[in-house]
């Protein structure tokens, strides 16, 4: 028995030997950074490089973590509903004491529980939502050094569960973050480094993270099902499309219009050929395959098409339609859509992440009483316009049965007209 004691400590002191050099080891000291403009600089690129206005904007995330723990967070209301085991609790995360527990589906007045949902959010909600954290009260910004590059220590000196901790966001060339390194009072470990990847893009316009992989022992945490939308949003888009007939305009197969008398269009929607005359040239467009499109000067086929006029044709065909039929695009790949109050009424902002010749430009729709727009904002991605309006009125309902604009008018009295539109199969 006196051996097996002996052996057993034996054990013990080279365990604890090793925990102590494997500490030594990988132990790292919270790095000392600089503080100010340039770090808030190099925090303000990381925002937007995550699109970080659209996750101020989002209005439901949706996960669980480890496939342990459940939510539906309702971000703009702060209430979030989280299960776990026999328990389900509705988190009213600006006032607590309105929070309601359910245990086995009874109502419970179990206030532990409720702290332990809060102290659940607070950990699985970050493991999500972490790099849109990085301005939150209570925060402090420096920059570090890591590898030669600039990286931002962000600093928690208050809020949340464990305040104090500091994580030092490593950045790749675009300033996205690819991983973080922790200094946390949960792990004893300095340095602890975890992957920011797997990202999944949401319709909300934001990317989520589907699992980190820890440098600690390879430990894993997933993160399932992720989800972020704009509800309330979609469904006033739905309102739109319903009011201007959407359903018909995407049977119709032509449509013909011209811009401000200079340009004019004949649109073969099911083939996706346009003819685009300007001057004494037509284009014959091909949109997605402009290799295909021909050219004609006065109405003469050219055997080699110039591709500096079929890119101007593209070009022209993708600002000129867009007049036409922006309404109709609400839901087109891309698109963000979030709503904003205009003299308390809901209108509705269009982002385009991808697609045309801006991707990053935002329109913010003005509707009438019954969901037909009458104007918008822009908001041009290089600055160039920044909240100017232009109408949308004259709108006619087309032969297919579909609803189209005839005229704008700009807030410097300018008209644009779009000729005679027509609208068939």
């Amino acid at each position: 028995m006196k051996k097996l004691f002996k052996f057993i400590g034996i054990l013990l002191l080279l365990l604890i030997v090793a925990l102590g050099i494997f500490y030594v080891v990988n132990n790292e000291s919270l790095p000392e950074g600089k503080k100010g403009k340039e770090a808030d600089a190099l925090a303000i690129k990381m925002f937007n490089a995550i699109n970080n206005d659209a996750f101020e904007n989002t209005e439901i995330l949706k996960w669980s973590f480890r496939g342990e723990h459940f939510y539906t967070w309702h971000k703009q209301e702060n209430i979030v509903h989280i299960s776990w085991a026999q328990y389900k609790v509705t988190l009213n995360t600006k006032q607590i004491e309105k929070s309601e527990v359910y245990i086995d589906g009874k109502l419970s007045d179990n206030k532990e529980i409720i702290k332990e949902a809060q102290s659940y959010f607070n950990n699985d909600s970050f493991w999500l939502i972490a790099p849109h954290k990085i301005f939150d009260k209570g925060t402090e910004r420096s920059i570090v050094k890591h590898n030669d590059k600039d990286a931002l220590l962000i600093t928690y000196t208050s809020g949340g569960t464990t305040p104090g901790d500091s994580y030092l966001w490593i950045l790749d060339d675009n300033f996205y973050p690819t991983s973080f390194k922790m200094w946390t009072s949960i792990i004893p470990l300095g340095g602890v480094s975890a992957t920011w990847s797997d990202w999944k893009k949401t319709s909300a316009g934001i990317q989520l993270p589907t699992k980190h992989k820890l440098s600690l022992f390879g430990l894993e945490i997933p993160m399932v099902d992720v989800k972020a939308y704009n509800e309330k949003a979609d469904e006033l888009a739905q309102n739109i499309l319903k009011a201007i007939k959407h359903e018909a305009y995407k049977n119709t197969r032509f449509l013909e219009w011209s811009f401000a008398g200079r340009r004019h269009f004949k649109w073969d929607k099911e083939k996706h050929v346009a003819a685009v005359s300007w001057d004494t040239i037509r284009v014959n467009l091909h949109p997605q395959e402009k290799e295909k499109s021909t050219v004609f000067y006065n109405e003469i086929l050219q055997k080699n098409p110039d591709a500096k006029i079929v890119k101007k044709a593209w070009d022209i065909f993708n600002n000129d339609s867009f007049w036409l039929v922006a309404p109709h695009k609400l839901f087109d790949d891309g698109t963000i859509r979030n709503i904003e109050k205009i003299d308390q009424n809901n209108a509705l902002r269009v982002t385009y992440t991808s697609g045309g010749t801006t991707p990053g430009d935002s329109y913010l729709w003005i509707l009438d009483s019954n969901f037909v727009p009458k104007s918008y904002k822009m908001y041009l991605k290089n600055g160039r316009i920044n909240g100017d309006t232009a109408t949308w009125q004259d709108w006619i309902t087309t032969k297919s049965g579909t609803l189209l604009p005839t005229n704008h008018a700009f807030s410097n009295g300018r008209i644009l007209s779009m000729g005679t539109v027509k609208g068939y199969n």
